[in-house]
């Protein structure tokens, strides 16, 4: 018979620590706290996500990915397989996961956000406790948490979710190999730079300087060392940086997707050129001998671009068109050819479905007539393309600050505290080391930003929201430390408290019909908290230490309250979240007085039959969607009667643009073929390709109008060098059109209809679409 010992030493159930217990080294209040954090933020994150708008554009590909594990790899825009999303498609490969689990609902596609922004705050607190201690770090996720852009963020289906959930791992690998000296945390650090480089491309490579900073500056080994691991780890960013980009070049242009964004087919092309240096256009720089189409608005000086916004509602100067100038081949799937191309840079847009009314009074009714230049010039102002967001002061213009701007006094004030007062500390100082990564890292994405093209991406500014954070943790606590021990530095505490809240209350007062209270409430608080920390200074009171908390506290409450109003407005339909990811008011019109919603100024759509944000949402419109998130009746009966008479077509029929493949994408991941990508400038497919696909019977239908693209935004959707106007002028000489009698159709704007009269270009047509079917031979 066996005998079992029992091991007195060993650890018991009543031994082991509750999870909502603190470690022993850890105050009782740390892990208590930290949990209601992860709650709260969980809530803010998820808060009415079954009534979520979504990127359009991007759900389009993440319903594709759904339909096959190629499309999944290559982050096809179309369950077909044309062309590629006009960006790498790692930060897609978590929302269609989530979307074949749980099926394609708007929930589906925002959950992974939400976990990403969950696991970010727990990482922030990680790295935060270790550097600066538990307050430090229970301030810092609460700054974070409280931070506008965080919250819109983290339930918006877009790219800098899982890119800065990267980053915060690659910070805190780098953390304990500066502290250990230990080369395989760094590796690891190389890695998650590499996986948010798949999210956001070359924008996640803007971190090394700070992680190689840390290293080099605090690592407890000889500098030969020091640099030898960076190589390493460098080496093996690298590799995971260029593998999708290496394996799409490797593969042979017929046996995958176009890729979007480009004149050559190239992913080097699209990543280099299209989605970093376009970013550039104001500095001078030029990507059109990339291989990328080439326009891009609002860089550092204000007029980049095709078309640089200029004011509010207004449009800029000196806009070019790019042209490669290269005539290659170019194929997708079974397609090849040539042709030239320029084009516009990717702007986000919810195109295809519901819009908010909130366009009559200025949003680009893209819906409506597939991205309309004029509207779009009317869209200017804080959230808007244009405004405040263009020009190299563009971080201190209310539409951006007022989202995440809130804290850049004290963070400021932290990083010339922490590194002055550290000087002359051994090499190794882990206080410094702080500092170093979260001033680097703070200042080298303020100053991209600054310099480059931002155009209404409010969520771009999530990276830069992690370090105030850290810093407004980490700086206030060090100068708690410095205001008990008295002294010269202790005024600092006070000095940072009082410039964030007089910055804070003029922020706030730049909304004087949002919370007209406030602004004068930040301004007493910040009184109130200066005077009981100057009351409170040591050896002048002896209840000088009650004082001092209550003039801690205060000071919290001052410099939180502000944002934390922004953010509490996820709960308020008026104001809600957008799919730019700004939340409450994010601009300003003085001469009405009144504040603008950052929730459905893009006139984003829900799913599912879901409510849109704000007042009096409307349905339908070209590209749009019916009531319960199907297509509309016309767009119905045009689907079944091509499906029907599809026969062996590869595809059901193409159409001119994105946006008018978009309703039956989504609906029910139709395999429509898009011409001219985001831009409408592509050249994919060239007329030559496309009437091969004709004449091999891969495709029989063509439904014209309804838009073409973003490119008649940026002045260029009407130029006749267009592949896709070439495409169209030849179909209305070439194919038959189909009355909508034969489908059942009606002839109104609100799906396909017939359109006899009509001979003018595309762009002129945009209302209405029109079906041909072209037979092969012409």
């Amino acid at each position: 018979m066996a005998t079992t010992v029992l091991d007195p030493t060993a650890p018991t159930g009543a031994d082991r620590r509750a999870p909502w217990r603190s470690p022993v080294d850890q105050p009782a209040y740390a892990r208590p706290a930290l949990l209601v954090i992860t709650v709260v933020a969980a809530v803010l994150y998820t808060w009415g996500i079954n009534h979520s708008q979504y990127h359009t554009f991007y759900a389009n590909a993440a319903r594709s990915m759904t339909e096959s594990w190629k499309a999944f790899f290559y982050g096809s825009f179309d369950p077909g397989n044309s062309i590629t999303l006009d960006k790498l498609p790692g930060f897609l490969w978590p929302q269609a996961i989530s979307a074949r689990i749980f099926g394609f609902h708007p929930w589906a596609l925002a959950l992974p956000q939400v976990i990403e922004g969950v696991a970010s705050l727990l990482v922030l607190h990680r790295l935060v406790r270790r550097w600066a201690g538990v307050n430090a770090a229970l301030i810092a996720d609460t700054a974070f948490l409280l931070t506008p852009v965080a919250v819109g963020l983290f339930r918006t289906a877009v790219e800098d979710p899982a890119f800065t959930l990267c980053v915060l791992l690659a910070a805190e690998a780098t953390q304990r190999a500066a502290r250990d000296g230990r080369l395989r945390p760094l590796l690891f650090a190389g890695v998650w730079v590499g996986l948010g480089f798949q999210a956001k491309m070359l924008e996640a490579w803007a971190v090394l300087p700070a992680l190689a900073l840390v290293h080099l500056t605090s690592a407890p080994i000889a500098l030969r060392k020091r640099l030898a691991h960076l190589g390493l780890s460098a080496l093996v960013m690298t590799a995971v940086s260029a593998s999708w980009m290496l394996a799409v070049t490797l593969t042979p242009a017929k046996d995958r997707p176009y890729v979007d964004g480009t004149t050559n087919n190239s992913a080097f092309s699209m990543v280099v050129g299209y989605n970093f240096l376009n970013r550039f256009s104001s500095l001078g720089i030029s990507a059109a001998s990339t291989g990328s189409v080439s326009a891009t608005q609002g860089g550092g000086g204000g007029h980049g671009g095709q078309r640089g916004a200029q004011g509010a509602g207004g449009w800029g100067r000196d806009g070019q068109t790019g042209q490669s100038g290269r005539n290659g081949q170019f194929g997708a799937g079974q397609y090849g050819g040539s042709g030239p191309g320029g084009g516009t840079h990717h702007r986000p847009t919810g195109t295809a479905g519901a819009q908010s009314a909130r366009n009559t009074q200025g949003v680009p009714a893209f819906a409506q007539a597939g991205g309309r230049t004029s509207a779009v010039r009317q869209a200017g102002g804080g959230g808007g393309w244009g405004g405040d967001q263009n020009g190299w002061s563009k971080m201190f213009g209310t539409s951006l600050a007022s989202q995440t701007g809130w804290l850049y006094p004290i963070g400021a004030g932290a990083v010339v505290c922490g590194l002055l007062w550290r000087r002359g500390k051994p090499r190794t100082d882990r206080i410094r080391s702080g500092f170093v990564l979260w001033g680097t890292w703070l200042t080298t994405y303020f100053l991209v930003f600054s310099a480059g093209s931002v155009g209404g991406h409010t969520y771009y500014m999530g990276v830069v929201a992690v370090p105030l954070a850290a810093l407004t943790g980490g700086g206030i606590a060090l100068m708690w430390r410095a205001y008990r021990c008295g002294g010269r530095r202790a005024w600092a505490l006070p000095g940072a408290v009082a410039a964030t809240a007089v910055w804070s209350s003029y922020l706030a007062g730049q909304f004087p019909s949002f919370l007209p209270w406030l602004a004068p409430a930040v301004g007493v608080l910040g009184l109130a908290a200066v005077v009981l920390l100057v009351l409170a200074r040591p050896g002048r009171t002896p209840s000088g230490g009650r004082l001092a908390l209550a003039g801690l506290a205060a000071s919290l409450v001052a410099v939180l309250i502000a944002p934390g109003a922004w953010a509490v407005q996820v709960f308020n339909p008026s104001y809600g979240s957008s799919g730019m990811g700004g939340v409450g008011p994010s601009g300003m019109s003085r001469n009405h007085g009144s504040a603008k919603s950052a929730g459905g100024r893009m006139g984003q759509p829900a799913w599912g039959g879901g409510t849109m944000r704000g007042k009096g949402a409307t349905r339908g419109g070209a590209g749009g969607f019916g009531e319960g998130g199907g297509l509309t009746a016309n767009q119905r009966k045009l689907l079944d009667y091509t499906t029907a008479h599809q026969g062996s077509a590869a595809f059901v029929f193409a159409t001119t643009s994105w946006n008018g493949a978009s309703p039956y994408i989504l609906a029910t991941g139709a395999h429509v073929l898009p011409l001219g990508g985001f831009s409408g400038r592509v050249p994919f497919p060239t007329e030559a390709q496309f009437r091969r696909l004709i004449d091999s019977g891969k495709l029989q239908y063509v439904l014209l109008g309804g838009g073409r693209g973003m490119g008649a935004m940026f002045g260029g959707g009407s130029s006749g060098t267009t592949a896709t106007t070439q495409i169209t002028d030849w179909v209305r000489s070439a194919c038959t059109r189909v009355p909508a009698s034969a489908y059942g159709g009606t002839d109104s704007s609100g799906g396909a209809s017939a359109d006899p009269g009509f001979s003018g270009t595309a762009d002129e047509g945009a209302t209405a679409q029109t079906l041909y079917r072209c037979a092969p031979g012409h």
